[in-house]
């Protein structure tokens, strides 16, 4: 019959018709098998029936909708339930999906072929089949690469940005192994009649290796800080004590471009961008040996590692400002300083401020650093409990006092050994600083210090029957001393497992600097007038010019100066013309230094830039921008007023009221400069520009002569008598007793105030005690 079949029905016809009826038989086959394994408790059978349901539908939710989030079903155990696993949509579209598909498919073959062999070796043909028709047919070469859906939660995901982002990965440099000993630091307190030391650190030792991240823990006022200023070289004072070697050896100017060190504070400029932030620290700081375009390669790289790529063309912000949020600012702070590959990096309370979710996310980057063989020390306030878990060593600080120091998971257990344990469920950060602010509330008592207490000092005993902060202090400090200080201290001595020509690489005596002098001149100049543009052309500011300008216009509305009585009125708006581009920058400029003294005293302490190309950049980035307003200012006034109608006069007068506003900033600058006080330097200014503006030729005529050296000394005094000369050297030879010259002479005082003031500002910066 079945021969009839083939001589009448076409061939080709046959053979789809043999595979059909094939796959109809596998499939009723599969659902006989399904429900009898089900009756007859084969529960093998039915979990491999279950899995393979799953994984028809993961193919058909990923066909259908290939670039959403979507559930995925995974079998619960083997009882055949099913869970549901809610998982974000990659970048990467539907090849993506396809992966996953794969990956899925595999892992699930596997366990399909350990559950029953035979059966699912005739699924698996099946499924082959069946996945052909739809293109998920998994290349041999994929299977070993693939892996199962659980495995995606180890990928560590950006929780600002919202999406997963690959594993921190530094570059390895110099191994430095940091150790100290017996650190003290004192520091006076001057009172009224006599002075008095305060100790700060009380002999404090610990070390750190390479791929370790050291925590200094501690309540408000313990020391952390100053600790860590100390062996990150931040602080040289006279009343230092004790030993810090850095590969065994002493600190040397040099270790500048190894030691990365974040503050508190995030000290950015808030104006700039997170890329321009990260490119002008990348010029300035890596060597010269790299090219421009591979220094803002390194910038970039940077940027993506540490996940802000998205928020990359965002303005940092600042108080006034809206900007990035608080996690992203502390990434930034954290990438000015691995920007260049440090071995050791220092960071103080690098998750104040920060969500637990944020704080841990900065913990395991500094994890990753560190693992790079890195050193790091960071000191942290109150830490969660997942955080205490992620440092390797920890120093616990009371008063200035070593509480505890070694390994961080080993911190409960000596506490435990010397009788100190929590009676609830506590963090184990907060019963460490419990313990280290002396309270024993929910902690037990040792029987030592009870019968301390009620033998020798009954009156330690508070209210609630726990001994006093002081007495548990002190306890805790000589528990230390006497049983783990000596260990420790022996430790420290052994030698370090590097060669000596390792050894010897941080001690070179030559700075490093990464950019020559006209290219941190020309780098800090692009950075200076893009951060400062936005002051000066704030619409404030412009409205302050624009209605001062408008007003006197009116005022001296086509004033004319043919006859004395207007030729008096125009002298009058000439001198308040000259006061006023003289007090309006003094005042500007007096907020500069002191305002920008934190930047300053972080970058010359890593050896960013030479002071000098700090200072000329800085001075000469604002010339642009203060030409513009004057310029606007004198298209008002000028014109409004009916001053001397020519391009001479006009130019000369802008180039006078230019002159008038230098000299003015170089006085700004210098009184900033050097008293480093906002409210000194603006009465400082005050009572100067007050004395400069009544010498200045138009309130007094005759000045009695021990005091008539003033005027000479006031710009306000040469800027009236050049502009006098601009507009009437054709009309009268003198006026108001103001003899009118050639005007060299004032030119001259003009330009000796505009350098005299700014050399007096640079040496006062230089004198200036700068942290190191």
């Amino acid at each position: 019959m079945v021969y009839t079949l083939s001589r009448s029905i076409p061939f080709f016809i046959i053979i789809p018709l043999f595979s059909v009826s094939a796959l109809v038989f596998i499939l009723l086959s599969e659902k006989n098998s399904k429900w009898c394994g089900m009756e007859d408790g084969n529960y093998g059978s039915g979990l491999w029936r279950t899995k393979s349901e799953q994984l028809e539908s993961v193919a058909e939710d990923l066909t259908s909708t290939p670039g959403s989030s979507e559930s995925i079903r995974v079998a619960d155990g083997g009882s055949g339930s099913l869970t549901r696993k809610s998982r974000r949509a990659s970048p990467g579209g539907r090849n993506t999906h396809i992966r996953k598909a794969r990956s899925a498919q595999t892992s699930l073959k596997v366990e399909l072929d350990e559950v029953n062999s035979g059966a699912a070796l005739s699924r698996a043909s099946s499924l082959g089949l069946s996945f052909s028709f739809t293109g998920f047919s998994v290349p041999l070469d994929e299977i070993s690469s693939s892996k199962p859906f659980s495995d995606e939660e180890d990928i560590p995901e950006d929780i600002e940005a919202g999406f997963h982002k690959s594993k921190f990965q530094p570059e390895p440099t110099l191994p430095i192994y940091l150790k100290f000993t017996d650190v003290t630091y004192k520091v006076v307190l001057k009172g009224m009649t006599k002075s008095v030391d305060k100790d700060i650190l009380k002999g404090i030792t610990g070390c750190v290796n390479p791929g370790e991240v050291l925590a200094l823990m501690g309540p408000s006022g313990s020391g952390k800080t100053s600790l860590l200023n100390l062996i990150g070289a931040r602080l040289h004072q006279p009343t230092i004590g004790g030993s810090i070697s850095y590969n065994d050896r002493p600190y040397s100017k040099s270790l500048k471009s190894r030691i990365g060190f974040v503050t508190q504070d995030d000290v950015l400029f808030p104006h700039l961008t997170v890329k321009e932030t990260l490119t002008y620290a990348a010029r300035l700081r890596l060597p010269k040996t790299l090219t421009r375009e591979q220094k803002e390669k390194r910038a970039l790289d940077v940027i993506y590692e540490l996940g802000l790529e998205r928020c990359q063309d965002t303005m940092i912000g600042g108080s006034f400002v809206r900007g990035v949020s608080g996690g992203e600012r502390k990434r930034v702070c954290i990438g000015n300083e691995i920007i260049i590959n440090p071995s050791v990096l220092f960071l103080d309370e690098p998750t104040s401020g920060l969500d637990s979710t944020t704080a841990l996310r900065i913990v395991q980057m500094l994890h990753d650093i560190a693992e790079a063989g890195k050193t790091i020390v960071t000191t942290i306030h109150q830490p969660s409990s997942r955080l205490f878990h992620k440092f390797d060593k920890l120093i616990l600080l009371g008063k200035g006092n070593l509480l505890y120091f070694g390994k961080a998971s080993e911190a409960m257990d000596y506490f435990k050994f010397i009788g100190c344990s929590p009676l609830i469920t506590m963090n184990p950060a907060e019963f460490l600083l419990d313990l280290a602010n002396g309270n024993m509330v929910d902690i037990s008592v040792p029987s030592e210090l009870e019968d301390k207490v009620h033998i020798e000092n009954p009156e330690a005993e508070t209210s609630n029957g726990k001994p006093s902060a002081a007495v548990v202090q002190e306890y805790l400090v000589e528990s230390y001393e006497t049983k783990v200080a000596e260990t420790e201290k022996k430790k420290l001595l052994v030698p370090i497992p590097l060669d000596e020509e390792m050894k010897s690489k941080i001690c070179s005596r030559k700075r490093q600097w990464g950019a020559n002098w006209l290219e941190q001149y020309s780098i800090l100049f692009s950075r200076g007038f893009k951060e400062r543009r936005h002051d000066y052309f704030s619409w404030l500011r412009i409205t302050q010019v624009l209605s001062t300008a408008v007003i006197l216009g009116l005022l001296w509305w086509q004033s004319d100066a043919s006859n004395p009585k207007g030729l008096q009125d125009q002298a009058g708006l000439l001198f308040f013309i000259a006061v006023f581009w003289g007090f309006f920058p003094v005042f500007t400029a007096i907020f500069t230094f002191p305002q920008e003294r934190a930047m300053l005293n972080k970058e010359r302490a890593t050896d960013m830039y030479r002071l000098s190309a700090y200072f000329v950049a800085r001075t000469t980035s604002d010339l642009p921008l203060d030409l513009v307003l004057p310029v606007l200012f004198l298209l008002v006034v000028y014109f409004m007023a009916g001053l001397r109608l020519s391009a001479g006069p006009f130019l000369l007068s802008i180039l006078t009221v230019f002159l008038c506003i230098v000299a003015a900033q170089g006085l700004g600058l210098a009184i900033g400069a050097t008293l480093m006080d906002l409210k000194r330097a603006t009465t400082l200014a005050s009572v100067t520009v007050m004395t400069f503006m009544l010498a200045g030729g138009f309130f007094v005529k005759n000045v009695p002569i021990f005091i008539s050296w003033i005027r000479y000394l006031s710009f306000n005094y040469h800027t009236y008598k050049l502009l006098l000369k601009v507009q009437y050297e054709h009309i009268t030879p003198s006026i108001n007793g103001i003899r009118i010259d050639s005007g060299m002479n004032e030119v001259i005082a003009l330009i000796a105030m505009v350098f005299g003031y700014r050399l007096l500002a640079y040496f006062s910066l230089r004198w200036m005690k700068v942290q190191p």
